[in-house]
């Protein structure tokens, strides 16, 4: 039988079982000096007894006609008479007796002091220089129920105290262990991208100081992100000044040049350089979104973020494909708006880029937060829609892309604490391919 796995329930089954054993080992003591009090004090009744009967059955005997008839003591009334007595003579007869005495378990006088039988304890007593003896038993079966009886009442209290020991131990363990489930609540619900200090208010002194190294851990993780962040975004960003220079000198020898083949590659070395330009700018908005908080707390209207880009897309595409819907009702966020246009941007330009040149693009953002881009276009299969959402994955028609608009989008879905949902075909569709953003609620 294996251990079992949760530290509160072993502590709380350690220290049951502790208690428990104490006090069955502390039940178990008590009975045994109880027990041996009790027979100090019948022993002593036992004395007590003798002591007392005997003068008077002197005084009785000797004022007796004939001293050598056996009588025994009426009672009063009917009773369990549980300490019995014989008073003999020096030649062993019977002189006195108690009512319910039987002569057969008294053995014969040999000193006085106590003796005890396979049924009886008996204590011994003379008088007259030892021509009166008295004996008083008394039945060991007595003594056994009176033993038995101490030890139920001694034992039943546990029953009912040991399970309510039990239960007061594991609700101590368990309210003493709500600091760490706090802590393991908080660190469970942290995004996987989520940095920050983990607060150690009122955590056990001996877990502070493991809160205290992840906490360090955390915030060298977070330098090295920053610092992989700020190179990617400041690479980029140093770039796109020499790559303009350089586009507008291709340019400008594109114009001089009257060797077709020179001008040709004048225009290659600018598309290169154009292709350069685009990659910077998605580095800077993938930096962007790994780089900062994306939910406000402040909650907004998306529906003009989605408007405004939309019709930056409308402005650069005469041919009119995109078909936008949204509710009248606002629909509110705490995602950060740029956040938001950067996701939305990337996601309308993958699907122009690589959607059907002939047809439509559905832009669909409902009123619960759910924002889906779908067009037509041939079925992507599921091993290649996984790879899509990989940095610099590209389909087999990618053209010219980067293959990070939806490494991006799906970073900035996950870093809001929404998600993000390739689908090829989408659902009631037999072609074409989907991404369906779930955004956070208000709040």
């Amino acid at each position: 039988m294996t251990a079992p796995r949760s530290l509160q329930l072993r502590l709380a089954l350690g220290i049951g079982l502790v208690v428990t054993l104490l006090w069955i080992a502390a039940a178990t003591v008590t009975s045994a000096l109880l027990r041996h009090e009790m027979d100090e004090v019948f022993d002593s009744a036992l004395q007590e007894t003798a002591q007392r009967i005997l003068p008077l059955a002197v005084l009785d005997i000797l004022g007796r006609d004939e001293a050598a008839v056996a009588q025994r003591i009426a009672t009063l009334r009917e009773h369990e008479e549980l300490f019995t007595y014989i008073v003999r003579d020096a030649q062993g007869r019977v002189l006195l007796h108690s009512h319910a005495a039987d002569e057969t378990i008294f053995p014969p006088y040999a000193g006085t002091g106590f003796r005890q039988t396979a049924t009886h304890r008996l204590y011994y007593d003379a008088a007259l220089r030892e021509s009166l003896t008295i004996a008083v038993a008394e039945p060991l079966s007595h003594r056994a129920a009176v033993a038995g009886e101490m030890r139920l009442g001694l034992g039943l209290p546990l029953l009912v105290v040991i399970p309510l020991s039990l239960i007061g131990i594991l609700a101590a363990v368990r309210l003493s262990f709500r600091p760490l489930r706090r802590l393991r609540d908080d660190l469970g619900a942290r995004h996987a991208r989520d940095l920050s200090p983990v607060p150690g208010d009122g955590l056990p002194t001996e877990v502070a100081p493991v809160v205290g190294a992840l906490n360090q851990l955390f915030e060298r993780l977070d330098a090295a992100f920053e610092a992989e962040r700020s190179f990617a975004a400041n690479a980029a960003h140093e770039l796109r000044t020499p790559i303009a220079g350089a586009i507008a000198q291709a340019q400008r020898l594109r114009a001089e040049v009257a060797d077709p083949q020179a001008a040709q590659r004048a225009a290659d070395i600018e598309t290169s350089l154009k292709r350069l330009t685009r990659l910077s700018e998605k580095l800077m908005q993938l930096a962007r979104a790994e780089g900062s908080r994306l939910r406000t707390g402040n909650p907004a209207d998306l529906r003009p973020v989605l408007r405004i880009v939309a019709a930056d897309f409308e402005r650069s595409d005469p041919a009119g494909r995109l078909a936008l819907a949204m509710p009248d009702a606002p629909v509110l966020s705490d995602i950060d708006p740029d956040a938001f246009g950067i996701l939305c941007r990337n996601l309308i330009e993958n699907a122009l880029k690589h959607g059907a040149p002939d047809r439509p693009v559905a832009i669909r953002l409902s009123g619960d937060g759910t924002l889906s881009v779908a067009n037509e276009g041939p079925v992507v299969p599921p091993e290649t829609l996984d790879r899509l959402l990989l940095r610099f994955e590209r389909g087999a028609d990618a053209g010219d892309g980067t293959g990070l608009g939806l490494a991006i989008a799906r970073t900035i879905a996950e870093r809001a604490e929404g998600t993000l949902t390739l689908r090829s075909p989408p659902a009631g569709r037999e072609t074409g391919f989907e991404a369906v953003v779930t955004l956070p609620p208000a709040g």
